[in-house]
């Protein structure tokens, strides 16, 4: 392969950076050309591509976000969008394709890969929802902007004898609320895939405060079947109530930070090995953390699959509640 590009979609992630970086270097190393495809796919559509060198991508592995910006594009999702996505490639001379994103991103890495296109994916998202990778660049990062806020949270919780029910992201998948409340001690984690009824949710509050807590911290993923609203009212109307209840959400402000040493290294690590791989002409692959390796996995057996919660987390977060 002569000439390369990379495209970041969906969500930012923290590390997303640092994953063109390395998929840039790595591919010039190697004595590909390099372009960035701006705006992801919608950039792909319009031809919004630049050339990237060594230099260009200097500087950029502390920064959040990502260089080449990212867009939803509903477009791609249609025969037209795709051909014209396509159609921008060969007019480039594009012989492969690096995807860096989650979901929505590798399933239109997958479309690109049926219509042909040489295509690897790599692991991105702060949801960590992605089937294919135990850990996905912009979790860790997350992950501990995240707890940062609950250990504040508590201070004045245990100050004021409260009870704080703080929101954070995850879409459909539960692994923020469940990895920051159990770091954090939470004595409720409600996620989608584990609901918590509001009477369950309330009983484990007065159970806190019958064992002599002074606080108590409820983390609610923002998409559950009883969200942080839900329950926040429910704390307002209980008449036994024991805390006084506040509502945090801490929206994308999870999104921005700069990226830990942990997600620089990851996106370091899956990105080189993506280009590594699409230069040696093998693909259609996500590129994910599996056992400690950067592994490649087919897209069939990553998009459109659920990725469970690790059973270890959730008995762990029952009984450390206690």
């Amino acid at each position: 392969m002569k000439r390369i590009a990379i495209l970041t979609s969906g969500g930012d992630a923290p590390g997303m950076n640092a994953a063109i970086r390395a998929a840039t270097r790595t591919a010039i190393e190697q004595g590909a050309e390099v372009f960035g495809v701006r705006n992801g796919y919608e950039g792909l559509i319009h031809g919004d591509l630049i050339p990237l060198s060594a230099r260009d991508v200097g500087g950029i592995i502390e920064l959040g976000g990502t260089l080449l910006g990212s867009a939803r594009s509903p477009r791609f999702k249609t025969e037209e969008g795709s051909g014209e996505a396509i159609e921008t490639l060969r007019q480039w001379g594009i012989d492969g394709v690096i995807v860096i994103g989650g979901n929505g991103s590798q399933a239109g890495a997958l479309s690109l890969s049926k219509a042909g296109v040489a295509v690897n994916g790599v692991a991105s998202t702060i949801d960590n929802d992605l089937f294919g990778s135990e850990m996905c660049i912009g979790v860790d990062t997350a992950l501990n902007i995240t707890l940062e806020a609950i250990d504040r949270l508590r201070t004045t919780a245990t100050s004021h004898h409260r009870v704080f029910i703080v929101e954070v992201m995850g879409r459909d998948c539960g692994y923020l609320a469940l990895a920051s409340g159990l770091a954090g001690g939470a004595e409720v984690i409600v996620t989608p895939e584990c609901p918590l009824p509001p009477p369950l949710v309330l009983e484990r509050i007065h159970e806190a405060r019958r064992r002599g807590k002074r606080h108590a911290m409820v983390i609610v993923s923002e998409h559950a079947k009883h969200d942080a609203n839900c329950l926040y009212n429910c704390l307002l109307e209980d008449r036994d109530a024991c805390f006084d209840p506040r509502l945090t959400v801490l929206g994308h402000v999870v999104r921005g930070g700069r990226p830990s040493a942990f997600d620089r290294l990851l996106a370091t690590r899956l990105a080189s090995r993506a280009a590594e791989l699409l230069l040696a002409n093998d693909t259609g692959n996500l590129i994910g953390l599996i056992g400690g390796n950067a592994t490649p996995t087919p897209f069939e057996e990553v998009v459109g699959k659920a990725k469970p919660l690790p059973a270890e987390l959730l008995k762990l977060a029952d009984t450390m509640r206690l």
